[in-house]
């Protein structure tokens, strides 16, 4: 009976140590160091929230830069790779639909150049990040959908791009979801123009 006694406050005192104590002084530290990362790192369009810095988000409209394609559709369950080999029939015929629905949404030959990471999904499958030249390369399907200038959108990135961490680690890259609500923004602000304008020829 004592040894069972023993053993149950050590269960009490050991789950409320790791599954109580633990984790709230973990998320109290990270709280006070970084606040944002530990709530989600969230992007906010005035007060509503639109998604996490961390996580693509399928956007499909003409007028918006996609992201890399996912193997679990952008779900954050279901989340990974396909674990298709590079011999798999499955995965070549994916890869060789994603060109071709890339080539027709921007109207391209179809010997013409798609940037890799266009084409096969991350091993994730939530990869929130370009490279600058896959952003690119879809600068001209979004400044057509839009009605904006090329050399506006490439500020845009040229803005949005993100060097090697420290310098040294990993390369130069563009969060799409962050590019994305810059676009937004960049309409907004050429509509309150535009609407300024036209009040002031009206006086």
């Amino acid at each position: 009976m004592n040894e069972f006694l023993i053993a149950l406050r050590s269960l009490i005192a050991l789950t409320l140590l790791t599954g109580v104590a633990y984790p709230l002084l973990v998320t109290g530290l990270g709280q006070l160091a970084n606040a944002e990362a530990v709530q989600g790192s969230l992007i906010k369009r005035g007060e509503q929230v639109v998604g996490s810095r961390w996580l693509a988000q399928p956007f499909q409209q003409a007028g918006y830069f996609w992201p890399r394609p996912s193997a679990g559709d952008y779900a954050t369950v279901a989340s990974g790779a396909s674990n298709k080999g590079p011999t798999s029939k499955d995965l070549l015929d994916k890869i060789k639909a994603r060109k071709a629905d890339l080539l027709k949404a921007h109207l391209l030959p179809a010997d013409a150049f798609v940037p890799p990471e266009l084409l096969m999904a991350s091993g994730s499958g939530l990869d929130p990040e370009l490279s600058p030249a896959a952003v690119q390369f879809q600068v001209p399907r979004v400044a057509h959908a839009r009605g904006l200038q090329p050399q506006e959108l490439a500020a845009l990135i040229q803005s949005a791009t993100k060097g090697p961490q420290l310098g040294l680690l990993g390369a130069p890259r563009v969060n799409v979801l962050e590019l994305n609500m810059a676009l937004l923004q960049l309409e907004q602000r050429k509509f309150s123009l535009k609407q300024g304008h036209q009040h002031e020829s009206q006086q």
